[in-house]
């Protein structure tokens, strides 16, 4: 059987500097299992990147079997707006994934633009069952739920004994990841614990990387910031800490999370967006309401306080992010790219 012809369109970036997104991780799955690629876009500057992308678009539709499309929820919204256009005067089946965390927002402020993209879209991919659920409220019958993947392999599981207030933090440095929340619950901590420590892992994303320094800095909390780092090198870190924190405002399905369960860390993290779809309370996870810097740390107070509690967040999680290995979920692509 002739393998089959994807175009997939997103931000192709890590070269820059930035984390690697979707397409660069999904993208060499997709590879891996025989499928003939195209990718686009790796340019930095956001506009030429939308031209990049509705160019290779209008080059390569035709020339392929589906259009694969993440699909944001803020300015990179508009790239999937061109291109699944594009595909639809080509006639070329095109396939949105939604990435985007405030996706539901986007579809109360522009009804008649998601309807354009989503409505003919061939299968829209909701990589979260929060997603899956708003969109299908909102009347779209054509969502399919394919989770985010992992290789569970590469992920070395440590068992921790003790769970010192040693926390990690891995985002990209943007507001809607509140990462100065995470400040204060460093602060908060402290009082308690005056030994612990915060380590954030990511690039700047819109200039919340000097902001949050700044923000330590005024209120004398000292922080290890890394800068982007590459996967392996944070997984290593990863074993020198306890506890990782998310602290976002939105939120789908995000990796790191799913990074940090497959590594051992219990994850206390806010209970925005897909989040309570993907982790459960007390279950493999903490959650605590966006921006709770006292409910935050709290819960972290409770598994240095209780480690028979910790230890069990941290394996459930495991086993549950197991089911997301690419051995499983390469399956249900296959079905949908026949």
């Amino acid at each position: 059987m002739k393998n089959k012809r994807l175009l997939y369109i997103g931000n192709q970036l890590s070269k820059h500097g930035y984390n690697k997104t979707s397409i660069e991780t999904l993208g060499v799955f997709l590879d891996g299992e025989g499928y003939d690629l195209i990718l686009t876009s790796d340019k930095k500057n956001q506009l030429f990147r939308l031209l990049d992308m509705i160019l290779t678009t209008l080059f390569k539709a035709r020339k392929v079997d589906y259009v694969l499309i993440d699909t944001y929820s803020t300015s990179s919204f508009w790239y999937a707006f061109f291109c699944s256009q594009l595909a639809r005067l080509f006639v070329v089946k095109y396939i949105p994934i939604l990435r985007g965390g405030n996706l539901p927002s986007r579809l109360k402020r522009n009804p008649r633009l998601c309807r354009m993209i989503f409505t003919h879209a061939h299968k829209n991919v909701a990589p979260s069952g929060y997603l899956k659920h708003t969109f299908e409220k909102e009347g779209f019958t054509n969502v399919v739920h394919i989770p985010n993947t992992i290789e569970i392999e590469k992920y070395e599981f440590k068992k921790r004994t003790n769970f010192s207030p040693n926390l990690l933090w891995v985002r990209a440095f943007a507001s809607i990841y509140n990462p100065e929340m995470a400040i204060k619950v460093l602060f908060e901590v402290r009082k308690v614990y005056p030994k612990a420590t915060l380590t954030m892992v990511g690039p700047d994303k819109d200039g919340s990387l000097q902001t949050t320094k700044t923000f330590a800095k005024s209120i004398n909390c000292e922080v290890n910031f890394t800068g982007q780092l590459a996967k392996e090198d944070w997984w290593q870190l990863a074993a020198k800490h306890d506890i990782f924190i998310n602290t976002t405002h939105f939120d789908n399905t995000p990796i790191s999370v799913m990074e940090a369960m497959a590594l051992g860390l219990p994850v206390v993290t806010t209970n925005v967006g897909g989040i309570p779809y993907l982790l459960s309370d007390k279950e493999n996870a903490l959650l605590v309401n966006d921006n709770a810097v006292d409910e935050m740390t709290n819960a972290i107070f409770s598994l240095i306080s209780d480690k028979e509690q910790a230890s069990n967040i941290a394996q459930n999680a495991r086993a549950y992010v197991e089911q997301m290995d690419w051995a499983t979920v390469k399956q249900i692509w296959k079905e949908l790219l026949v």
